[in-house]
């Protein structure tokens, strides 16, 4: 890997990590918020669907245009939008605004990861790939380990408004490196082959069922993972008496570990297949789901252990699922198809969330009921995951 593809690669990292951030900071900020709000389990779940249904919207819209600009230009009229409406956030007074906010951030947010994975699939071949994917998913582990323990730590000394107050600061930095250090990723423009016109991005995804494979799995495995992401915090709080103050040890931990083992599965995808690699983690996911949907007052560093093992396996099965997903199309499609792939997992995300917190029963003392059935409904979509992930081919 050269020093220009590295470079490269750390900043669309900076990119994801805000990016991540942003999204998976409100989750421990649960029990803070519901508190402060007044709200229940569903309305937090609606709080957190919210962003998903919104960038699913604005991620469809984007595919019918992504491929007829210059990535580059895209990833910038999105991110800074999605500054804008980090500090939007940031300022916010009451649920309505906050739910207002994130809305708006939601809309630029679901064009960001489209075009960070279609610039990152446009710089590397297939060979190589899963390599890459995983520095751009190691964004989750950076986010875990330095982003939610200082954001909840800002959150403790200065409120709930400080982190999103940091992300967007520190979006504008990254913004600069983003104008000055990412080079254009036009390639796809001066392609002299027949050129999508824009009612046929959808059109050929129907015709081509490889495509809508690839579209089925990142949807199932949304569908479950995040039926049981958002409400971790409320359950370990509220049924394990889990203190708040140490909410940002299980990111903390779960984050440093996948820092290592991210690049681990990458290069061993590469070596040894995507979906081999994929399915094996599939099934190790489930056992840290069974764990943490049934856990009973026990020690903190069991919850850190099943927390850990759960950030692993599930990180381990992401990485060749976007390697995946991302070689089913060629690169004068990819921007519009990934775009399509992005919106369908946001308004997963944004369902799974809703699934989650109709599940859940919250009695009067906050004790939340059935989260193990959600659970078992996250462990069924991953059974189903690894049947169709096995349609998928690469066209590269």
């Amino acid at each position: 890997m050269t020093s220009k593809e590295k470079l490269l690669l750390i900043i669309l990292t900076l990119v994801n990590f805000t990016h991540i951030m942003d999204f998976i900071i409100l989750m421990p900020l649960g029990p803070q918020l519901m508190k402060i709000f007044q709200i229940n389990a569903q309305q937090f779940g609606n709080l957190v669907a919210s962003y998903g249904l919104a960038a699913g919207i604005s991620g469809f819209s984007l595919a019918f245009f992504a491929d007829r600009f210059d990535r580059k230009k895209v990833l910038l009229f999105a991110y800074i939008g999605f500054v804008a409406g980090t500090f939007a956030c940031a300022i916010s007074p009451n649920f309505a605004v906050l739910m207002t906010s994130r809305i708006v951030t939601g809309l630029f947010g679901g064009m960001i990861g489209s075009q960070v994975l279609s610039i990152v699939a446009d710089s590397f071949n297939y060979e190589r790939r899963a390599v890459a994917m995983s520095y751009i998913m190691m964004a989750f582990s950076f986010a875990s380990v330095a982003g939610v323990p200082g954001g909840l730590y800002l959150a403790s000394k200065a409120g709930w408004h400080a982190p999103f107050f940091f992300v967007a600061g520190l979006g504008i930095i990254i913004t600069v490196l983003v104008i000055f250090f990412v080079p254009n990723v036009n390639a796809h423009l001066f392609d002299d082959s027949k050129k999508q016109k824009r009612r046929e991005v959808i059109s050929s995804i129907i015709k081509t069922p490889n495509q809508l494979w690839a579209l089925a799995l990142s949807t199932i495995i949304m569908l479950g993972h995040f039926s049981i992401i958002p409400y971790i915090a409320p359950t370990l709080v509220s049924n394990i008496g889990y203190s708040e103050a140490d909410i940002y040890l299980i990111y903390l931990v779960g984050g440093m570990l996948t820092i290592f083992s991210a690049p681990i599965v990458g290069r061993i995808a590469d070596r040894k297949g995507k979906y081999p690699v994929f399915v094996t983690f599939a099934f190790l996911s489930m056992i840290p789901i069974f764990l943490i949907t049934n856990l009973i007052p026990v020690p903190l560093y069991v919850v850190l252990m099943v927390s850990g093992i759960f950030f692993i396996f599930t990180n381990g099965r992401i990485i060749p699922t976007q390697a995946m997903v991302s070689s089913v199309v060629t690169p004068k499609q990819r921007g519009g198809f990934m775009a399509i792939n992005s919106s369908v997992q946001l308004l997963a995300q944004s369902a799974a969330s809703s699934i989650g917190g109709a599940i859940l029963i919250q009695r009067e003392n906050g004790y939340l009921d059935h989260y193990n059935w959600v659970g078992y409904y996250a462990i069924a979509m991953l059974f189903i995951s690894v049947f169709v992930a096995r349609k998928i081919q690469s066209v590269e």
